[in-house]
Formats: structure tokens, C-alpha cells, sequence
């Protein structure tokens, strides 16, 4: 007889600490590191997400979980996107981009720890990406498209920063009421699912 049982996953929200708080550098891949990116994939999966960095699930170290649907490898125009997208999904740790382009593109953003708010934020069109693979093979590339705006994106959160605090403030006051009582509500707001295995 099999028993089934309560799988929780959480996503922190706007407010919480861990979201503010510099990530720190992981020294080794180890099987806890292994652990953390096969539970980061799964919660990704679970709130159907495009990216997520370990502070959004309460882990302050430099590891982002990415997922970018497949119809965008057949329009990758860079060597990363060419490089990376066959290889979704994938987790990735100590990222960090090495260089940026001075083009610049602006397009909506959503984030799984600011719940159902959305606005348009200018990143540059191209960033050079540099990381490791869960398995330790270093990988270094020119990114474009989604998968730039994606890698800025959860880079920005390893660094404390969401992308509500890149708006200007003219789109920033439109959705301030809303994200004030996201701060109001505090933890009560995580994203929570519960999955029976």
C-alpha cells in the first residue's frame, strides 16, 4: 500500500527580507547544492515560472532555476540562446553577467514574489552570461531575447533587487496601492501550493 502525501512549495512575496538581502556565493556543488536546484526546478514547474533564484524560495545563495519555453529556441538569433534553450530546463550558480549591450528594450515584467502585478521595465537587448551548470561546466556567451531579460531578472534578485525597483516612477505609482498591500499583508501573501504525492 502506497501513502500519499502533502508536498508544500513556497514562493517568498514582496516584503519579505530574504528578497532584500544580498545572495552569497556557493563554494561548492555538493549534494545539498544538488537538493536545493532539484526542489528549486519542481516549485518552478509547480507555479509554472520562466525563472527563479534561490531567494525567492528563502535560499540566500547564488543559484537561479530557469525554464524558457521551448518556441524560443527556434527564435534564438545568439550563441547563448542557440547554447542554452535546448538545454531547458537548467539551473545555473554563481551567474553573473560580464558585460551589456548599450541597446536597450522595454517589455513587461511579472515575478512569482510580486503576485499578479505586471509593468514594463527598460533592460538592455544583450548581456554577456557567464556561470556554472549544476555539474560544474563553466559556461560563457553573448544572451539575447528572453532569455537576457530573464537572466537580468533573476541576477537582479541574487542582488536584492526586484524589478519594481527598476521602474520609473512614473510606472512605479501605478502600481504602488498594490504593492503596498502586498506589504501589508506580509507573509500571509506567499505564493503556497500544495501538491499530493
Amino acid at each position: 500500500m502506497f501513502f500519499k502525501h502533502k508536498q508544500r512549495y513556497t514562493v517568498y512575496t514582496y516584503g519579505a527580507e530574504v528578497l532584500k538581502k544580498p545572495a552569497s556565493f556557493i563554494d561548492d556543488i555538493d549534494d545539498d547544492v544538488r537538493q536545493i536546484a532539484v526542489d528549486m526546478l519542481q516549485t518552478m514547474k509547480v507555479f509554472s515560472g520562466v525563472g527563479l533564484a534561490g531567494p525567492q524560495v528563502g535560499i540566500s545563495k547564488r543559484i537561479v532555476a530557469l525554464d524558457i519555453p521551448a518556441e524560443y529556441a527556434s527564435k534564438a538569433t545568439t550563441p547563448g540562446e542557440v547554447m542554452l534553450l535546448p538545454r531547458m530546463p537548467m539551473v545555473v550558480i554563481n551567474p553573473e553577467i560580464i558585460g551589456y549591450s548599450d541597446e536597450k528594450s522595454t517589455a513587461e515584467e511579472g515575478c512569482l514574489s510580486v503576485p499578479e502585478l505586471f509593468a514594463p521595465v527598460e533592460r538592455p537587448m544583450f548581456v554577456q552570461f557567464r556561470a556554472l551548470t549544476i555539474d560544474g561546466e563553466l559556461i560563457e556567451c553573448e544572451c539575447g531575447g528572453l532569455l537576457a531579460r530573464c537572466l537580468q531578472h533573476e541576477l537582479d534578485h541574487l542582488d536584492g533587487t526586484l524589478y519594481v525597483d527598476r521602474l520609473t516612477p512614473e510606472e512605479y505609482s501605478v502600481i504602488e496601492p498594490k504593492l503596498k498591500r502586498l506589504l501589508k499583508n506580509g507573509r500571509k501573501n506567499d505564493f503556497k501550493k500544495d501538491i499530493m504525492k
